[in-house]
C-alpha cells in the first residue's frame, strides 16, 4: 500500500508547536514499522521546506531533507499534471485551495493512491483517505 504525504503533516511532525505533533510522530513511526511505501511530490517538499524555514528555521528544513525524506518516494510533477492542477485550481475558484493541493490530488489519482498522510481538510473533500492505522497500534 502506497500513502501520499502532504506538507501538513511534514510541518505537524517537525514542529513541536503544533498540535498534532504527536499525533504525527506516531503516525509516521506506525507507517515506518509497517513498511508502507511513502511518496510526496517536489511541490509538496518546495512548499514544507518554505513553511518551516520561514515557522521554526532552517534546521528544520535540515530535518526534513536530511532525516524525513529519506524512506519517501519524491515523484516529479509532470507538465500535464502541473496544466491539469492549474485548470482544476481555476475551475475550483477557492481562495483557501492551492496549487500544491490540486497538483497533489492529481498525482495521487494518476498514481492510484488513496490515503494520506495530512491534516489538510481538501484531501477528505476530493475523497482521499487519512491513513487510519487499527486501534491501538498508534500510541
Amino acid at each position: 500500500m502506497s500513502v501520499f504525504v502532504d506538507t501538513s503533516f511534514f510541518i505537524a511532525l517537525l514542529d513541536d508547536d503544533e498540535d498534532r505533533h504527536g499525533d504525527a510522530i506516531a503516525q509516521w513511526r506506525w507507517a515506518a514499522a509497517e513498511r508502507l511505501a511513502v511518496l510526496t511530490s517536489n511541490y509538496v517538499v518546495v512548499e514544507s521546506c518554505a513553511v518551516l524555514q520561514r515557522h521554526i528555521g532552517v534546521v528544520a528544513v535540515r530535518r526534513l531533507v536530511r532525516q524525513v525524506l529519506d524512506p519517501v518516494v519524491v515523484h516529479w510533477v509532470t507538465k500535464e499534471e502541473h496544466e491539469r492542477a492549474t485548470e482544476a485550481l481555476l475551475v475550483a475558484d477557492r481562495r483557501q485551495l492551492s496549487i500544491v493541493d490540486c497538483t497533489s490530488f492529481e498525482v495521487m489519482r494518476r498514481l492510484d493512491v488513496r490515503e494520506c498522510l495530512a491534516y489538510d481538510r481538501h484531501f477528505a473533500e476530493q475523497g482521499f483517505s487519512p491513513l487510519s492505522p487499527p486501534a491501538g497500534a498508534v500510541e
